[in-house]
């Protein structure tokens, strides 16, 4: 990926958004911040986004309906969730609805680098199997069907 990944994350602690902006514009990603899935949402509508880092629990709107409503708009947006009180339940539902991880508060700075990069290739890929799969495609369809006959007659004898 040549061009810089931008990654919006989405918090209501302003700590919370500041560090992890900081962390990331070190790792030579290019950040941007939302208080709340509203305004989340107005920055993915205005920006280019790779992966959104939304915590649980906010006002307005949580992470799952921002979540619901990114899924909704953009199925290749990978999304992690961040929550400072991690169960079993809201990580499977979060899963369920379409997150592709997620991070627990406190986190530590090597595990959003692994999440992002993980998150980040998990999208480059989807990209390259849907190119991969319009070529298959072309090529099927480039074929002359009398070839296609002739490969099935064959593989019957």
């Amino acid at each position: 990926m040549a061009e810089t990944p931008h990654i919006l994350i989405v918090d209501d602690e302003e700590d919370v958004r500041e560090t992890l902006k900081s962390v990331l514009k070190s790792m030579n990603f290019e950040p941007y911040t939302a208080a709340n899935g509203v305004e989340a949402l107005e920055v993915i509508k205005n920006n280019p986004v790779d992966v959104v880092l939304s915590d649980l629990y906010m006002p307005e709107m949580d992470g799952i309906e921002l979540l619901r409503r990114v899924r909704s708009q953009d199925k290749n947006m990978v999304f992690v969730m961040i929550t400072a009180h991690p169960t079993i339940e809201t990580a499977v539902e979060a899963i369920k609805k379409g997150a592709y991880d997620y991070l627990t508060k406190p986190f530590h700075i090597e595990e959003v680098r692994l999440k992002i990069t993980r998150a980040l290739e998990k999208r480059g890929l989807s990209s390259s199997l849907k190119t991969a799969n319009g070529i298959i495609w072309a090529l099927l369809i480039s074929i002359p069907i009398w070839l296609i006959l002739g490969i099935i007659l064959a593989s019957l004898l």
